[in-house]
Parts: C-alpha cells; sequence; structure tokens
C-alpha cells in the first residue's frame, strides 16, 4: 500500500501516562505516530466525555485524526498498538480505564475481512459487545455510527468520509445521533 490510504484515527484515554495528562498524552502519541512514518493530514480539538459504559471511569479525553500511514490495514494497527504501549496502555478489561486507546475507524472504502463478519458485529446485542472482542481488525469499525464520541471529532476532520456499507458521510451519520448524545462531547 502507498500512503494514498486515508486511515480514520479515533483517539481517547482517562488516565495519566509519563508524557503526562490525558490530554498531553494525546499530543504526544501526535508526535510518536509520525515517528511511526504517518503522515498526519488533520486532527480535531481535544474534547471531555463521560466514560463508556457510564461509571466506568474517569471522563475521557477524545480526538480524532487523519493520516496517510504505507502498509495493510494490519500493519497500521499494530503500529497503533506500538505508540498505545509506549504510553504505558494495558489491556486488562474492556472497555476499561486506560492511558491511551488509538482505533484505527477506518481505512480509505475497505470493508474487512468481509462483508458478512461486518454485519455480524454491527449487529451485536450491546450485552454481547461488552464480553466480546473480535479476533480479528474489522473495518469500519462496525460501531462508530452509534458514538458520538468518535463522530464529533470524526466530524472536525473528515465530514465528508462516506461508510462504504451505510453510504453515509460522517456529517451525516452525527446528524442522526440524538441531540443529547452530541451535547455529551464537549470541547475543551
Amino acid at each position: 500500500m502507498t500512503l494514498d490510504q486515508l486511515c480514520l484515527i479515533a483517539m481517547g484515554g482517562n488516565l495519566p501516562s509519563e508524557a503526562g495528562t490525558p490530554a498531553e498524552t494525546l499530543m504526544a502519541a501526535v508526535s510518536r505516530l509520525r515517528r511511526e512514518g504517518a503522515v498526519i493530514e488533520a486532527l480535531s480539538p481535544l474534547y471531555r466525555t463521560a466514560a463508556f459504559p457510564a461509571g466506568s471511569g474517569p471522563d475521557f479525553v477524545n480526538a480524532a485524526l487523519t493520516l496517510r500511514m504505507p502498509g495493510p490495514p494490519e500493519e497500521v494497527l499494530a503500529r497503533l498498538h506500538r505508540v498505545e504501549v509506549a504510553f504505558g496502555r494495558q489491556r486488562t478489561r474492556r472497555w476499561g480505564a486506560r492511558t491511551i486507546d488509538l482505533d484505527l475507524i477506518a481505512m480509505g472504502d475497505r470493508v474487512m475481512p468481509d462483508r458478512a463478519t461486518f454485519d455480524l458485529w454491527q449487529r451485536l446485542d450491546p450485552l454481547e459487545q461488552q464480553r466480546r472482542a473480535p479476533d480479528r481488525l474489522i473495518l469500519p469499525h462496525p460501531r462508530m455510527q452509534e458514538r458520538a464520541f468518535v463522530l464529533v471529532p470524526l466530524a472536525d476532520v473528515a465530514p465528508g468520509w462516506m461508510h462504504p456499507v451505510l453510504g453515509r458521510s460522517v456529517a451525516e451519520m452525527l446528524a442522526v445521533l440524538p441531540e443529547h448524545d452530541r451535547a455529551t462531547v464537549i470541547p475543551l
């Protein structure tokens, strides 16, 4: 793959790292991504959001960025995970508190590993979502359209990106979320 594939990345964290506060950690991670070969195209403002699921920890700082990075999606994800580890990320509990989370939300118009698997994970019951994690990369993120903490910052950097399955842009997906959900994503 060349650098022509646009990657949408959701960033978040709610615990301090060696780099400092969650906001400082996210900014340090952007610099680290550049050292990993990423060409950063756009970075959203930072937002404060409640932990997800509710009550699972301190408030998060969230952001989104668009970047271009060489390699197939699995290699891009591996680089994101290396950056997470560099900032003390430990994967002990699904949806738990963390120093940093770098999610590969989408890569161009790819649907991975296939449409049937995407559909399965997109329709997964909310309780099952907490219990199960996919054993492989699924693109685009199967629940991005439900999450204001992803869509609000993403609308700052890629409002026109079209979901290859849903056929809606980031701006359109954000517009159909309930106002209450959008209002919980507060600019810092």
